[in-house]
């Protein structure tokens, strides 16, 4: 399955209620969701000294996907394809590191 696929087949779960801005919704649910990754992160640092067991694994995998369906529901508001967004992403970042500016600073380096 490629990124396109997913943010195709993920729409047909968006549920979600009619807001003034659709994308508000979504948003509000990414932030949520990797919020509670990184808060099952916080408690395998601070119980298991950085252990994470393939429950622990499990769990993080299924919050990962909602964290996933979340940006795919957002990128659909904002009339965005999953697939151009990676393919983008990967070009900038490559040509980052090519530059050598991977670790500054700044959106536009």
């Amino acid at each position: 399955m490629d990124f396109n696929e997913y943010q195709e087949r993920a729409k047909e779960t968006a549920i979600y209620p009619t807001l003034a801005f659709r994308w508000i919704y979504p948003a509000l649910g990414l932030a949520g969701e990797s919020g509670e990754v990184v808060e099952k992160l916080k408690k395998i640092a601070r119980n298991k000294e950085g252990e994470i067991s393939e429950e622990d694994r499990k769990k993080l995998g299924a919050e990962l996907g909602d964290v996933l369906w979340y940006v795919a529901m957002l990128a659909n508001e904002l009339g965005l394809s999953l697939e151009k967004i990676a393919e983008d992403n990967l070009a900038k970042l490559k040509s980052r590191k090519e530059r050598n500016v991977l670790h500054s600073e700044g959106d536009e380096r």
